[in-house]
């Protein structure tokens, strides 16, 4: 009998001794850093309050992690019930603190696997790690709808990229009200989409100070204009008129190189694919040089074939949110 990944990890976790265990509840105030005015307007959050509850969900057996789910409203109200609710799994190392703190974000077609085996791997190596739904992910997908984050609604993707930066921006100021969470090392990774959202939202949100995104880049017209599967469309889109620079300014509002910038003088890790098939090398490198040229690995890979480093790759990215 061949078992996910997910199962084979729940076979080793022991459910919290007390099922019935209360509720925790709060309030978390949300306070920007500054005055926000060199925050593009769709990604302003305003000082606001937000309420949140956690419940114990796994311990896992002999590894020093507790795993609750936490849920909080979305700042943003979109036309699905289901998805105005952020939903995360906190991994929360076991002992006092105070640690570093990450959210983590997940891959396109994710079924979550690989998030959680990086969540558990983190709160093992004392950082605490929420990892959180994005947008029409998960519980966040209303039922029979077949709404996603990434469609060919431009504008429902645009927005949907919006909830989830804002999203994140609360998740930080969750992570900053906890008692066992340094506020001072709050950070974000994302994985493949993850790191492409997790670099805007860094741009975005100045309280993350350490930056860890695997399998990413940024240019995404540059990067994909000249692809050969991307041709017909663009024959297309050029015999009605369109031009590669008006494309590259529509889709400037939720491409990390525009704002890369904001990113210098953070510390940032890259990991990289030398033979990259989806996010093609010259995106990465644009997207190292935009933003100050942080500390980039290169693995000799394609997209899906990191899997063969993910060790080496986990080693580096607990590095980066453990080191002074």
């Amino acid at each position: 009998m061949r078992l996910s990944v997910s199962a084979i990890l729940t076979l080793g976790f022991l459910t919290f001794a007390a099922q019935a265990a209360e509720v925790e509840k709060g309030t978390v105030r949300f306070e920007p850093a500054g005055d926000q005015k060199g925050i593009p307007e769709r990604y302003r959050l305003a000082e606001h309050t937000f309420d949140w509850e956690m419940s114990p969900k796994l311990r896992l057996s002999g590894g020093g992690v507790e795993v609750f789910t936490v849920r909080y409203p979305s700042p943003i109200t979109s036309p699905y019930p289901e998805n105005n609710t952020v939903h995360c799994e906190y991994y929360r190392p076991t002992g006092a603190g105070p640690f570093p703190g990450v959210v983590v974000l997940d891959i396109t077609g994710g079924n979550q696997d690989l998030s959680r085996i990086i969540s558990t791997h983190l709160a093992q190596n004392r950082i605490a790690a929420l990892f959180m739904q994005m947008p029409y992910y998960g519980p966040r997908r209303p039922p029979g709808k077949n709404v996603k984050l990434l469609s060919t609604n431009i504008p429902q993707t645009f927005e949907a990229i919006r909830q989830t930066v804002l999203d994140v921006r609360q998740s930080v100021a969750w992570l900053e009200s906890r008692p066992e969470v340094d506020k001072k090392r709050i950070g974000i990774h994302g994985t493949s989409l993850g790191s492409f959202i997790a670099a805007l939202s860094a741009e975005m949100e100045p309280k993350l100070g350490r930056v860890s995104i695997l399998l990413s880049g940024g240019g995404f017209i540059d990067g994909y204009c000249d692809h050969p599967l991307a041709k017909r469309y663009r024959d297309t889109y050029e015999k009605v008129g369109g031009s590669k620079e008006a494309l590259k300014k529509s889709i400037a509002p939720v491409d990390p190189i525009t704002y890369a910038d904001k990113l210098k003088g953070r510390k940032v890790l890259m990991i990289c694919g030398e033979r990259d098939e989806i996010v093609p090398p010259s995106m990465a490198k644009a997207m190292w040089k935009a933003c100050g040229e942080p500390k980039i690995v290169w693995y000799d890979c394609t997209h899906y074939g990191a899997a063969v480093y993910f060790a080496p790759a986990l080693r580096n990215v607990v590095e980066h949110f453990t080191a002074d």
